[in-house]
């Protein structure tokens, strides 16, 4: 189905966009200019400075945190607070033994210590590398062992996983626990937050940093499964402010909210450093996801901004746009997706729940910032990633690497190096760092599209597109066929080999809540996606499956699918979500 231009305008909200002229912004734009902004003193290019310590400084008693428990307890945090609360933490740390750029873990759940201790580790000088807390000790100790971890910080019911690799770990100094809401613990053996916490000065003196000083580490899964270690510096900061101002439109009374977990970059980037960067009020859900839960949260805190996945809108879906009318919304005025494409359904649903258009937009862990993105002035066209942020070139090159200029051909999305939050490496592996560069290129390794107005148009993943009798498909247009049809929740499409079209499209399928799995439906839905579509597209194969493999990220984890068809190897699956 072609979905109609949503048009867009600054009149269409009751607090104008902070960018209203995209191309205007893009003609003009100075990243000094940013930085200016942020009116950073000399040696303090540190980014616990930037998000915490200078809104202390200026308006001390504004909401930094608002924590909701899964429990439903609340916890109010001013900045001034949370600058006490992380100094304490940078003390006590560098007490413990933290060198410049040693590799803190943190393996917590979403509680205000992890918020604490990350910005402390940053003014101590450390690099925070985040995990995922559904992780298994496996994959932490992969993790933790690439990149020559020294301390690791962790909450009661996950320190078991750490115990069990202990002996596993030889450059480990020190393990934390926080027992959050307590003082006390019989946990041995440990070093207990509380414990190391008494007694330390609320004042500290960030050590001395460099912009191009490592500050985060993020592990991403690569084709080949293995993780990566990407770094990122605190110059980074920079692309955070400017897409929170720009992208998520953070205005000073914002009170926003971002559902990512801390373990993946977008809780990071997103759910740290670009709203308190801005110096907005934030809140934290520790509970997990529930649609009722969720809308009950936004309600009570009066969230304004709301920056959430694509897997998390399909559920949403699920539970009908009846549910979000009934519960009295009216504080969103602006919505954003990201993680993986979001089908144009849901952009399109989000005005029958929220009266409001889902905004997607695109970044990877490697840029560390959105570089591609749906503004809210900007008309969006569903389905399409949106344009290039100011100051960021992307392109759509060939197989030559060179600029594909004409629109709507299909090629490599690429952008050229040189902003702010681009990844300085992968941790010891300086040759796959520099294979994702080519000529004037770093190379995304996803297939895109540009139109002759400069959208961007999602394909598929380089390694995901499927050739058929010579036909390159993209899994994600026949995913988004199948979703139009109402016996369908989810979708994931695969290129199944074949001897004579080389591959023919195969998709698995969960359904929505009603519908039984039939050899008729089955029919019935390859029917839609022929008519949709053509014969050339549409899946010749269609497996119903309870529950499609993702990560905890929220993205399909096609590689997983295809594996499993084949009786392959299934790689790397830490980042899966729980079962």
């Amino acid at each position: 189905m072609d979905y109609p231009e949503i048009n867009k305008n600054i009149d269409d909200y009751a607090t104008s966009p902070n960018l209203n002229d995209l191309k205007q912004r893009t003609d003009n734009w100075s990243w000094e200019q940013i930085e200016n902004e942020l009116e950073i003193p000399n040696k303090k290019f540190n980014q616990a400075y930037i998000c915490v310590d200078r809104h202390a400084e200026k308006n001390p008693e504004k909401l930094a945190m608002i924590w909701h428990g899964a429990n439903d307890a609340i916890e109010n945090y001013t900045f001034q607070q949370f600058r006490e609360e992380s100094n304490k933490f940078a003390n006590a740390i560098t007490k413990v033994g933290l060198q410049k750029s040693d590799r803190v873990f943190f393996f917590t759940d979403r509680i205000p210590e992890l918020y604490f201790a990350c910005f402390g580790v940053l003014k101590a000088g450390g690099i925070i590398a985040p995990l995922f807390s559904a992780f298994g000790p496996e994959p932490v100790a992969e993790r933790f062992n690439r990149a020559e971890g020294e301390y690791i910080i962790t909450t009661p019911n996950l320190l078991s996983k750490i115990e069990s690799i202990r002996s596993e770990l030889p450059s480990l100094k020190a393990i934390i626990v926080i027992s959050h809401r307590s003082k006390q613990s019989e946990l041995g053996n440990v070093l207990q937050y509380h414990e190391i916490m008494k007694d330390m000065s609320k004042d500290f003196e960030i050590v001395n940093s460099d912009r191009e000083d490592w500050a985060v580490m993020h592990f991403t899964s690569g084709t080949t499964g293995l993780p990566k270690g990407a770094a990122h510096v605190h110059n980074a900061l920079i692309s955070h402010y400017a897409t929170g101002k720009y992208v998520l439109d953070l205005h000073e009374d914002d009170i926003y909210w971002c559902t990512a977990d801390p373990g993946w970059v977008t809780g990071t980037s997103y759910g740290m450093f670009a709203p308190w960067s801005n110096g907005v009020t934030s809140i934290i859900y520790e509970g997990g996801f529930s649609a009722r839960k969720w809308y009950e949260v936004i309600k009570k805190h009066n969230v304004t901004v709301w920056y959430t996945a694509p897997t998390a809108i399909r559920l949403l879906m699920k539970a009908g746009s009846e549910l979000p009318k009934s519960m009295d919304l009216q504080s969103l005025r602006y919505i954003m997706s990201v993680g993986e494409p979001l089908n144009p359904e849901g952009v399109v649903w989000g005005e029958a729940a929220f009266n409001l258009p889902i905004h997607d937009n695109w970044w990877q862990t490697e840029t560390g910032a959105i570089m591609v993105a749906n503004y809210p002035s900007l008309n969006i066209r569903p389905g399409s990633m949106g344009k290039a942020f100011p100051g960021i070139k992307v392109a759509i090159i060939d197989d030559n690497f060179k600029e594909i200029t004409e629109p709507d051909v299909e090629g490599q999305l690429a952008v050229k190096p040189g902003w702010p939050s681009m990844f300085r490496t992968y941790w010891n592996d300086e040759e796959r760092y520099q294979s994702r560069f080519k000529g004037e290129w770093y190379i995304t390794g996803d297939r895109a599209k540009k139109d002759i107005d400069d959208y961007f148009w999602f394909i598929g993943r380089d390694d995901d597109v499927i050739n058929t009798a010579g036909h390159l498909v993209g899994p994600f247009e026949v995913e988004s066929a199948l979703i139009e049809h109402e016996a369908v929740a989810e979708a994931g499409v695969i290129g199944k080999p074949d001897p004579v079209a080389m591959e023919i499209v195969k998709a698995f399928v969960s359904l929505s809540e009603g519908f039984e799995q039939s050899d008729e439906l089955r029919r019935e839905l390859i029917g839609h996606c022929r008519n949709k579509l053509g014969p050339g597209t549409a899946p010749r194969e269609i497996e119903f499956i309870d529950t499609l493999p993702k990560t905890r990220s929220g993205k399909i984890m096609r590689r997983l699918l295809k594996a499993r068809e084949l009786g392959l190897p299934e790689g790397d699956t830490s980042t899966l979500e729980d079962d």
